[in-house]
């Protein structure tokens, strides 16, 4: 009697246990959800834009949020790193980054511009992917002669991303680059030139590797 005793007291403390750590596993389920949700709210306030359905996970960096709009629907996992720089060294930019409607950002993404970036709708992108407009100075002899940290900022041209497209993991775009629609770049590709519509791509530098 004493040995079923004691094991039912062993059952109902281990019953306890799982249900205090289930009940615990919601209790910071949801407080992380409703910390986010507040978190994206105090965000908003910083940017020029922010659609309805937003929510992005803390932290976020961000810089010149005056310049950035953002569509419906957007979701960004924690780390994202939004920069539109409209002053660096003494040298005046007019930066614009634009986000569609259900664009989703994995972790640790870095959108950094001084001219022109512009996410369509429906967009797909993976974890610790880079999408810039710009680099440290101009790449020629002029410049060499002082640390990449002092040098002014320079872009090409813009980057624009058409709808649809999917950017996989670790995937570098570089200024003055459009890429198609319907796309799907392989990750850790490198972009540096235009991409046509219905592709998919890969490689560093990147290439067609077939078109659908």
């Amino acid at each position: 009697m004493n040995y079923i005793s004691q094991l039912l007291k062993r059952c109902i403390y281990l019953f306890v246990l799982i249900v205090c750590n289930k009940v615990t596993k919601i209790v910071i389920v949801q407080f992380k959800r409703y910390g986010n949700y507040f978190y994206s709210c105090f965000i908003k306030t910083s940017l020029k834009k922010l659609d309805d359905g937003f929510l992005l996970e803390y932290p976020v960096i961000l810089k010149g949020g005056k310049y950035i709009e953002i569509g419906k629907n957007f979701s960004s996992r924690s780390r994202l790193r939004i920069e539109a720089w409209d002053v660096f060294i003494g040298t005046h930019y007019c930066p614009r980054i634009i986000i569609g409607n259900n664009v989703i950002i994995n972790f640790d993404c870095h959108i950094g511009a001084i001219n022109l970036i512009q996410i369509g709708d429906n967009v797909l992108i993976g974890s610790r992917v880079l999408i810039t407009d710009h680099s440290h100075g101009e790449i020629s002899t002029q410049y060499l002669s002082e640390p990449p940290s002092k040098r002014p900022l320079y872009s090409k041209g813009a980057v624009i991303i058409e709808d649809n497209v999917w950017i996989g993991e670790g995937v570098v775009i570089l200024a003055n680059v459009r890429i198609g629609r319907n796309s799907i770049i392989g990750a850790n590709s490198v972009v540096n030139k235009n991409i046509p519509a219905n592709c998919v791509i890969g490689g560093i530098p990147s290439k067609i590797i077939k078109q659908l």
